[in-house]
């Protein structure tokens, strides 16, 4: 048994495949720092790491629903100092005011459907850095060896 993590195993590649999809992000509805939040709350693992034919990294997003209020923060900072509008378009920033009657939950409740379509759209972008991870280590002929570490790990 390695003593060694798959995910430990794949830093350099998740520096790499972040940079090439850097431009992913930048024609998303998330800001860079958006998608650092849902990263972070994004958890990577391998289904069926003892069957090399069905092996593949998934995103479990379970915890990303904790982050996605704050995402809306993160946006009503950037309006509030002058930083990019965002290309949500799902809600129109009001600034300051908005921002702190959101904290407060004075905003009226009207984000359920925002929040949700956040939440879909952050899975699913989610799940398509996973598909290039795993492209990436095949490509670089290092999939097999993280494969049969994550079997390891079960």
């Amino acid at each position: 048994m390695s003593d060694t993590q798959w995910t430990d195993r794949i830093v350099g590649a998740r520096m790499t495949v972040d940079q090439e999809f850097s431009s992913r992000i930048q024609g998303s509805q998330f800001s860079s720092q958006q998608w650092s939040l849902i990263m972070t709350a994004t958890e990577f693992e391998i289904e069926h790491p003892d069957d090399p034919d069905r092996a593949r990294i998934v995103a479990n997003t379970e915890k990303v629903e904790q982050v996605i209020p704050e995402l809306d923060n993160i946006q009503a900072g950037m309006g509030a100092m002058g930083g990019q509008a965002g290309s949500s378009g799902s809600r129109s920033s009001g600034g300051v005011l908005d921002s702190i009657k959101g904290a407060l939950g004075l905003d009226g409740g009207d984000d359920g459907g925002s929040h949700e379509e956040q939440r879909r759209a952050a899975e699913q972008l989610t799940q398509e850095y996973a598909d290039e991870l795993q492209s990436h280590l095949e490509t670089n002929g290092r999939w097999e060896s993280v494969r049969r570490t994550a079997a390891e790990d079960q």
